[in-house]
């Protein structure tokens, strides 16, 4: 960066000298221009040399045919003169003592109130975008089409780049750029001298003649927009970079060194390709069950991973149970290597299975090599990650790796992969916020914070810039509905272009969607010849590669061996039914789970259920809990159902477990008997994945072999009826799909579902595009598919309206890039709305109402968090105020429909405790409170609400 240069200030005298950049009120102290310039451009050649991984560097240096010196100029450069709009009137009237000394050298400007309106045309990034381009044309000789790919990235460095229609507004008002009249020459001189200066502090002057026949991708004008970004945020913070007086004799390198060693921002991972086999890797790097093996499909996703032309997007379906989880890991680790990437990012379906995998990936790390006091920054990425204990214990500094040693105090890691000990993890503050929290290097969270990169929202090229600097493992990938996957099929495309390895898993996924998700990250046209391969393979497992150049790679690695047969019968919808059925089979103990498509059915049947065999043998689990019983649920399920669990000491002898959707996925529990309400084939076998789970010596006599009922279901129609719930939640397309090809199985006598086997066969027939189903349903079928196809057009063109573009690879300009865009995206209600076609809900904070009107955490809730107070008339302690927090509740559809959402609110807001809002309340501040009475009951917009630490929140109308 001009190392032998001693900064911009010798270059610059006379009036350019008082443009300022930035404004304390509190103190008057001031910035001028020209140092928050010199500050920024160190700040990103910091970043650059220190923080950016090798493969946003590579995807910088591109264009320059690979030359990453001249990526780094640029990125120097534009950091220097992101802020060169600030040398004009519209901007530099806002103070009036630092407007003075400007109008005392000659540069003319008026008051601010004079400009009025007009000067919002002209925000300071916009005009610096266009004396970019003025400049360019007229001072260096570029073609007036070559100029705003490169000056665009100024123009969007407050995270929205410009509109075209902008651009022609502020063009027509030359005024508020330099002042018409005697100082009009003078402003433009002031311009010229700063652009002039920069181009040779630098070193960018010799570059530019010929980087104006440089074609500039829209990705890398993205990814340049947010190193601009990050440089300007470290530059604009005045504890690392003081105002004027203080640190006059310092140059912007002396400052920014100074600033990034206070800062301390983690480096970025920088992983070292793994030299074991894949075999030894897993073992190396998992803490595998006793006399467990590595399973093929391990060894082959490690192995694709190090044999494809180019890092790029790996699909692995394999059986519940197969440790896809530790495969995407060990092939991420590989993948990583070979990309350069400086991380990994693990989306999953929700916040439980979120916090499921958090305390995996940090075991992870645990196991990996690292180098000498290496620092690697992690994260929990969705909106209640501040209650997870495994979070704030690495937030806080409390965790300790937890790598076993043995005897001697070694790590049992084979050969090349010993080490001393872990990297440090820690959650930097700096990485804390909303909009820079994905910038961590290791990051798990919902999917949600990756659609959002396919969201027209401000500041989106810092997410984007995060996923480009990483890995990034999808998992349940068959689990996303049309709205979101139209989301993600654009992420995948903008990921592809960046290069960014991507590892997909799933254990029913659809031969289409496969299809689908290789061709969107390809970036081709859907129906591509090139992937008619990739929609037609039929194995299982099977692994698809999809890298730059080659034909897309399918592989089938052998099965593991673990299978079982499921005989599978229909059971009619009566409880009582049910109940007499279950008597019978548990005459010698068992347990047994029972899956309900709908909370209403899940306490219905546990209420019958707990009459027959009592209520201490029947447990609920649904996500209609408070935050801290569902944790608690999740914990002793797998406590008692776990692999780990003992007969007749955790694991009881007789039980009933009667859930909802939620016991699908995360949850590695395993019982002796499924009964399920119909749900979508894909789902149905995610349910069976629970069923004889592990190997048992000790199942009861009766329940030897794996059995599932089918209930939920008018089996008498023709075709057979799905109870209304089931058809409200899934659609009855998917359903009737569903029973078609169950149908056989389902038949008296008819063949069991051999697992793994049949999943893909089960799973292909449900979605093909054939008709299935014997000849009477067919009517029926095909009015169910076209109402299908309906809502799935409707739910497309939904999501289409905020979604961005697709990765243009030509050198246009990403102006307009946001165009109508949904403002900012973060993990809120209204946030996660935008990309999750979701019933609408609401979320409460659940307290209890004491004796007086006092209020308190609820009573029960463990952990310490029980019985706390919560005072009125004062900001609750932190611990009180979180612990609240952990008690937090999403209320059922019923309580936010349209029709009554309007009178919910306003109850609520009711309660709302004026000392809550205040700035220092961090934790309450601003959430709907829902106090309930001693009786754990309240009433609320026609409602009685009923809750209880067993069944959760029951609903009904008054």
């Amino acid at each position: 960066m001009g190392d032998e240069l001693p900064g911009l200030s010798p270059r610059l005298v006379g009036p350019v000298r008082t443009v300022w950049a930035k404004h304390d009120r509190s103190s008057d102290g001031w910035l001028p221009l020209w140092q928050h310039m010199e500050d920024s451009a160190a700040v990103a050649a910091l970043l650059w040399d220190r923080w950016l991984p090798a493969a946003v560097r590579r995807v910088l240096g591109e264009p320059f045919a690979g030359d990453e010196v001249d990526a780094r100029r640029l990125a120097v450069w534009l950091a220097g003169i992101h802020d060169v709009g600030k040398a004009t009137p519209a901007f530099a009237c806002q103070v009036d003592g630092l407007a003075d000394a400007m109008r005392m050298v000659g540069l003319e400007m008026p008051y601010q109130r004079q400009m009025g309106a007009d000067r919002r045309m002209a925000p300071h990034g916009l005009a610096g975008q266009l004396l970019l381009q003025e400049w360019l044309e007229e001072r260096c000789g570029w073609p007036g089409r070559s100029t705003a790919q490169f000056a665009v990235v100024i123009g969007g460095h407050h995270g929205v780049p410009p509109e075209p229609a902008q651009v022609t507004d502020l063009d027509a008002h030359p005024e508020l750029l330099r002042t018409p009249g005697p100082s009009q020459a003078l402003w433009r001189q002031v311009q010229e001298e700063l652009l002039e200066a920069c181009a040779d502090e630098f070193g960018v002057r010799q570059r530019l003649g010929e980087w104006q026949r440089i074609s500039l991708p829209q990705p890398v004008q993205v990814v340049l927009s947010a190193v601009v970004i990050v440089a300007d945020w470290i530059a604009s913070n005045p504890d690392l970079f003081p105002y004027l007086p203080r640190q006059q004799d310092r140059t912007g390198a002396e400052r920014a060194t100074a600033a990034w060693q206070a800062l301390g921002l983690p480096e970025p991972w920088r992983p070292r390709a793994p030299q074991a086999s894949a075999a030894e890797l897993i073992t190396a790097r998992f803490e595998l069950p006793k006399g467990a093996v590595v399973r093929p499909v391990q060894e082959a996703a490690v192995r694709v991973a190090r044999e494809m032309a180019e890092p790029g997007l790996l699909i692995v379906e394999a059986p519940m149970g197969e440790g896809k989880t530790e495969a995407a890991l060990a092939a991420a680790e590989v993948l990583a290597a070979r990309a350069g990437a400086g991380g990994v990012f693990f989306a999953l379906p929700t916040m439980a299975t979120s916090n499921a995998m958090f305390p995996r990936l940090l075991k992870w790390l645990d196991y990996l090599p690292a180098h000498a006091g290496e620092q690697l920054s992690v994260l929990l990425a969705h909106s209640k990650a501040a209650l997870n204990d495994d979070y704030a214990e690495v937030r806080f500094g409390a965790r300790v790796a937890s790598v076993d040693v043995d005897s001697d105090g070694q790590v049992p890691t084979p050969g090349a992969e010993q080490r001393a000990a872990p990297a440090e993890l820690v959650a930097h503050q700096w990485l804390s916020g909303r909009k820079k929290g994905m910038l961590a290097s290791f990051v798990v969270g919902t999917v949600d914070q990756l659609l959002f990169a396919g969201l027209k929202s401000r500041h989106l090229a810092l997410r984007h810039l995060a996923l480009a600097s990483k890995v990034v493992v999808i998992d349940e990938a068959h689990a996303y509905d049309t709205y979101m996957n139209t989301y993600l099929d654009r992420v995948l495309g903008w990921l592809g272009a960046y290069q960014v390895p991507v590892v997909v898993l799933s254990a029913t996924l659809p031969a289409q969607r496969r299809r689908e998700l290789a061709e969107a990250y390809a970036g081709v046209p859907s129906g591509a010849d090139a992937f008619t391969p990739v929609g037609q393979a039929s194995g299982y497992p099977l692994l698809t590669a999809v890298c730059p150049g080659p034909l897309p790679l399918l592989e089938e690695p052998a099965a593991s061996g673990r299978g079982s047969s499921v005989q599978v019968e229909k059971l009619e919808d009566d409880l009582e039914v049910l109940a007499g059925r279950l008597e019978a089979e548990l005459t010698g103990g068992g347990c047994v789970l029972v899956v309900r498509n709908t909370v209403k059915r899940v306490l219905e049947t546990a209420k019958v259920l707990r009459a027959h065999f009592g209520s201490e043998a029947v447990t609920v689990a649904h996500a209609r809990f408070l935050d801290v019983d569902r944790a608690e649920k999740d914990k002793d399920l797998l406590t008692r159902f776990g692999p780990r669990a003992k007969l007749g000491k955790q694991r009881p002898m007789r039980h009933i477990v009667v859930a909802s959707q939620v016991a699908e996925q995360s949850l590695d529990v395993d019982f002796d008997l499924l009964v399920t309400d119909l749900a979508p084939v894909d789902l149905l076998l995610q349910r069976m994945g629970r069923l004889h789970r592990h190997p048992r010596a000790d199942r009861p006599g009766r329940l030897q072999d794996p059995r599932c009922w089918v209930t939920g279901v008018d089996w008498a129609a023709s075709p057979p009826e799905p109870v209304r719930g089931s058809q409200t939640v899934y659609g009855r397309h998917a359903l009737l799909r569903s029973l078609a090809v169950l149908r056989p199985h389902l038949a008296k006598a008819g063949p069991a579902v051999q697992l793994p086997c049949d999943i893909s066969p089960l799973v292909q027939q449900a979605y093909g595009a054939y008709p299935v189903g014997p000849d009477e349903w067919a009517e029926a079928m095909a009015q169910a598919q076209l109402a299908h196809e309906r809502v799935r057009a409707e739910k497309a063109r939904a999501a289409d309206v905020f979604r961005i573009g697709a990765a243009g690879k030509e050198g246009r300009a990403i102006l307009g890039w946001l165009r109508g865009g949904a403002g900012d995206a973060d993990d809120t209600r209204a946030g996660r709305a935008q990309v999750r076609d979701s019933p609408e809900s609401l979320e409460v904070v659940v307290v209890e109402r004491l004796g007086g009107g006092s209020l308190a955490t609820v009573s029960w809730a463990g952990g310490g968090r029980g019985g706390l107070a919560l005072p009125t008339d004062a900001v609750p302690a932190p611990r009180a105020a979180r612990a609240a927090m952990a008690c937090s509740l999403r209320l059922p559809p019923d309580l936010a429909s349209p029709y009554v959402i309007d009178r919910v609110i306003a109850e609520l807001e009711q309660f709302c405790i004026p000392a809550w809002q205040a700035k220092d309340s961090s934790w309450l501040a601003g959430e709907l409170i829902l106090p309930l009475g001693p009786d754990c009951q309240t009433r609320l917009a026609g409602f009685r609400l009923q809750y209880s630490p067993d069944d959760g929140l029951e609903v009904s109308r008054e």
